[in-house]
């Protein structure tokens, strides 16, 4: 395997991670950001009113967004393997 295909083999698996990390990172950033607002508006300040929040908009989202992260994971997959003699000179 030449130093190219093993640079563009990690750029693609770097790239796929991101691609499907990236939805749920936003919801995350989103939900944070308006909890955040929501607690400088009321001035509470506890810790688990900001976490609880957070962690069931990153479960929903999980549970939303599984079938397409999978679907992406898949299809990554499936190209490797395809080119898997490629990669094994």
């Amino acid at each position: 395997m030449s130093t190219s295909l093993a640079v563009e083999l990690f750029r693609h698996a770097l790239m796929t991670t991101f691609w499907v990390s990236l939805p749920i990172l936003a919801i995350g950033f989103v939900v944070g950001i308006v909890i955040s607002l929501v607690q400088i508006i009321t001035s509470m300040q506890d810790a688990s009113f900001g976490a609880v929040p957070r962690l069931a908009a990153f479960l929903f989202g999980i549970l939303l967004l599984m079938p397409w992260m999978l679907n992406r994971m898949m299809t990554y997959t499936a190209g490797l393997f395809g080119d898997l003699g490629r990669y094994a000179r």
